[in-house]
């Protein structure tokens, strides 16, 4: 097949013969390939288009499949460095040698696209991930292993339970799910950014006790909107659900509770479970109210922050799916903070190579645009350090500007990767952001055998940082369960970023007890 290539005239087009990983992700050849693409995506007014396995005078060279796929790769990281994604490839025949068309997009922030971020908690085996897995994929789970979708990591394959926090997006348009055929497929979530108007980002957490830490991390750092409860219609409510409802209610979030697993127990069982719940609810002083059909979804939705819906749901048959669904579709997005100058606080860190540094969170206030400078830290020294954000992209599907409420992950040049620490923030220079070694609080006990008084040393969570504090009680001589006072904290190890008004968790061993910073001492 004779392929006709374009004019080498046109601004926006540009021939490359091949790409080799060891000589062009060198950081000097890179930043010249990026500033290369640069020029072609704005001369073609966001469109960008390669021509691989040409010389630079048209002449065909053509490539092995091999060769071709690390200059598609090689692209792809050179096209997120400017804010842009690869929307096409072509693949041609020329005398028995390939060639390839690729088409490059910059990608702009779509402003009237809604999202929501979620918190999934529950006891260990209460069908969290199933459930999770079920909605976004839309088929029941008939084999039992849908959970598989979510939990990925060796370790969690082998046991059958979470072990880390798993991340995961439900997509509308038109008030329509958009489902996941293979929810694993970065290209296919990435489509689903893509194509949706509203987004659910949904939070996993863990429901085994000995990874606690690692829920309050979800549930407390993650800036979640709504609170999503998991109670197995077999087993109940136990501690865990308890424990898991507390530190929601601590984060002010709506609630939703969805009753799994309703095809393996009896009507007597389910009503017992049903009333355990309701019972529950009212004792935490919010109202229990169960969706029977669609019709009820119209009072819960104007009254969500007071009323916890209640959903009978089983992964098996799809029961009660259908209401999920519709109201999932009909949440309202909750107030974001975008006249705030951006901060967000850092829960994982990857080297990713050709990239480098990439950090993810969830933005917790303001946008941020592609190409800004940004302060990272504090570091051990409690200085921060000046970062550049090369890229973003959100669910794998690159962004060039995101605002407060998205999970995301932004590649950050300036700083050692050994030098990243999950607790730290990246933020605006017009924060002025200072590290903070001891601040006084309001905090309430929720349990605690005993009494606790100054020396007490338990570990504090704010947003996704975690460290020991040691307390000391500034209006009592010591607190009990159920009691409130005023204390002061000191980090034992190194400072933290905190503000007042920031809210956190503080246990030892189990949660006891939540609080409100209110003075920072320095």
């Amino acid at each position: 097949m004779k392929v006709k290539l374009p004019r080498k005239e046109d601004k926006n087009i540009e021939f490359k013969e091949r790409l080799i990983p060891s000589v062009h992700l060198k950081e000097e050849r890179k930043q010249q390939l990026a500033s290369q693409m640069k020029f072609r995506l704005e001369k073609g007014k966001g469109v960008a288009v390669y021509i691989i396995g040409v010389k630079e005078n048209g002449e065909v060279k053509g490539l092995t499949d091999l060769e071709f796929q690390e200059t598609l790769n090689i692209l792809k990281i050179i096209a997120t460095e400017n804010g842009a994604r690869i929307d096409k490839v072509e693949k041609f025949r020329e005398d028995g040698r390939l060639i390839g068309r690729i088409i490059i997009k910059r990608v702009f922030k779509t402003k009237a696209k809604e999202n929501l971020v979620i918190g999934v908690a529950g006891h260990v085996s209460h069908g969290k991930s199933t459930l999770i897995a079920t909605l976004i994929t839309g088929r029941p789970d008939e084999n039992g292993n849908a959970w598989l979708y979510l939990n990925v990591l060796p370790h969690e394959i082998e046991r059958g339970l979470s072990a880390d926090l798993h991340f995961t997006l439900f997509g509308f348009r038109n008030s329509k799910p958009l489902h996941l055929k293979n929810p694993l497929d970065k290209k296919e979530r990435a489509r689903i950014v893509e194509k949706a108007d509203k987004l659910i980002s949904f939070v996993d957490t863990v429901g085994h006790e000995p990874w606690l830490r690692t829920t309050i991390r979800g549930l407390v750092g993650q800036n979640l909107d709504y609170g999503l409860l998991v109670i197995a219609a077999d087993d109940g409510i136990t501690h865990i659900t308890k424990e898991h409802l507390g530190i929601l209610l601590a984060m002010d979030l709506p609630i939703i509770i969805c009753m799994t697993k309703i095809d393996r127990t009896s009507q007597k069982r389910k009503e017992e479970v049903l009333s355990d719940i309701e019972n529950l609810i009212k004792f935490v002083g919010r109202i229990p109210f169960k969706i029977k059909d669609e019709k009820d979804l119209g009072v819960v939705i104007d009254k969500i922050d007071a009323l916890v819906p209640i959903i009978e749901t089983s992964a098996v048959t799809f029961e009660g799916f259908d209401i999920l669904t519709k109201l999932l579709s009909l949440l309202p997005e909750r107030k974001r903070d975008l006249e705030r100058p951006f901060l967000m606080f850092i829960d994982r860190i990857y080297k990713v190579q050709g990239v480098g540094t990439v950090v993810s969170g969830t933005i917790k206030q303001g946008r941020i645009k592609a190409g800004s400078y940004l302060l990272l830290g504090p570091l051990a020294s409690g200085e921060f350090k000046k970062v550049k954000a090369a890229s973003i992209q959100t669910h794998y599907y690159p962004l060039e500007e995101a605002d407060a409420g998205l999970i995301v992950g932004i590649a950050v040049k300036g700083v050692k990767h050994e030098e990243v620490k999950r607790g730290m923030i990246l933020c605006d220079p017009s924060i002025r952001p200072k590290a903070v070694k001891s601040f006084e609080a309001e905090v309430l006990v929720l349990t605690h055998p005993t009494r606790i008084a100054s020396g007490y040393e338990p570990v504090l969570h704010f947003f996704t940082a975690s460290q020991s504090a040691k307390l000391e009680c500034l209006d009592k001589k010591y607190l009990k369960a159920g009691e409130s006072g005023k204390v002061r904290f000191t980090f034992k190890y190194y400072p933290c970023f905190v503000q007042e008004g920031d809210k956190f968790v503080f246990r030892e061993g189990k949660t006891k007890g939540i609080g409100t910073v209110t003075k920072i001492i320095r």
